[in-house]
């Protein structure tokens, strides 16, 4: 069983990060993030996911010199579960116990600028409040090798799903559509792509990636794959319909190239001394390798459809092993979301 104290802000705005061993990044993040929000004059509280950290959180922050910051707690996870599946535990829980007006997404190393915080919140009050917000990067901070595989990823993205890649977890989710998110299994593998596939409303804002307060980037090119591979798993029925489409014109362009060989070879004079037998052997092996192909992925789709999905707003306690208080607010004219509560 564990406390878990309610936060409260103008709109109810709480800010939530997702962190692995990025302590002194955050701490350096935390006063900007206060600055910019004062000078906007809104008020939010922090929410920072502790996804399994090897380094343990500082004991404090000094909240004196804070004028926009409230309350921050850290929600601890049991295990590292990586960046997208601490969202989903994450989102679940602010939904379940915390049920803020606004929820922002931002990663805590300080490459989500926090001046755009209030340029996504601008937009979506602009959209009635109604639709989830992202950052859409239109230039990267990262290694020219970084660039060029995530450019690549982006690209074979497109190829198989038809959807564009210019979002990441940067994003401002109003509470008509947590309630919508957390129930959407593919949230488990990819905030965003689950977002796309869920048809939930959405706008971006152009933005640009900021360079790393502290540290190094620990996303390397085995990482880069594993994020790739979880953003196409969740459009894995759409991959799989249009690779069955594209073998099935496959396999009629051979079916037809078979019948011009058999026409060839008994309708006229044109046919070289065996070589219609070897045409005709070469069409029937690659006909039957795409016919696998297709009745391989016609199960994989349909075995995955059977299969028991993870429900992040059912789930997600397994994961959660406590929370704790940082930071008590120091905003004293704010009222309060609700009471403490307990679950375990």
């Amino acid at each position: 069983m564990m406390s878990v104290l309610m936060m409260s802000g103008r709109k109810d705005l709480l800010i939530l990060m997702p962190i692995y061993d990025d302590w002194d990044a955050v701490g350096l993040l935390l006063p900007s993030l206060d600055r910019v929000l004062a000078g906007a004059g809104l008020i939010a509280d922090v929410l920072l996911v502790d996804d399994g950290s090897s380094v343990r959180p500082p004991a404090h922050w000094n909240a004196q010199a804070w004028r926009a910051l409230g309350r921050i707690e850290v929600l601890a996870l049991r295990r590292n579960v990586g960046h997208q599946r601490a969202i989903a535990i994450a989102l679940a829980f602010v939904e379940q116990h915390l049920s803020p007006d606004v929820l922002v997404v931002m990663d805590g190393d300080g490459e989500d600028a926090p001046e755009d915080v209030p340029r996504l919140l601008a937009c979506h009050d602009q959209t009635h409040r109604n639709k989830v917000v992202f950052a859409e990067r239109t230039k990267r901070s990262e290694t020219v090798m970084f660039r060029v595989f995530y450019a690549l990823y982006r690209w074979a993205h497109v190829l198989l799903t038809g959807i564009p890649v210019r979002v990441g977890n940067f994003s401002v989710i109003p509470c008509t559509q947590l309630r919508r998110l957390v129930v959407v299994s593919e949230l488990w593998n990819h905030y965003a792509a689950a977002v796309f596939k869920a048809r939930v409303p959405r706008t971006s804002v152009p933005t640009v990636r900021a360079p790393r307060l502290a540290g190094r980037s620990r996303m390397n090119f085995v990482d880069l794959v594993t994020h790739g591979l979880s953003a196409l798993s969740v459009h894995s029925e759409l991959i799989g319909v249009r690779l069955l489409v594209v073998t099935a014109t496959l396999i009629a362009v051979m079916a037809s190239g078979l019948l011009a060989v058999l026409a060839i070879r008994f309708f006229t004079d044109l046919a070289i001394p065996g070589w219609a037998s070897t045409v005709v052997g070469l069409l029937l092996v690659l006909l039957l390798q795409a016919a696998a192909f297709a009745a391989f992925f016609a199960f994989l789709i349909l075995h995955a459809r059977s299969q028991p999905t993870f429900i992040p707003l059912r789930d997600y306690d397994y994961f959660v092993d406590h929370s704790s208080t940082f930071v008590a607010s120091a905003q004293k004219t704010r009222s309060p979301i609700g009471q403490n509560s307990n679950y375990g």
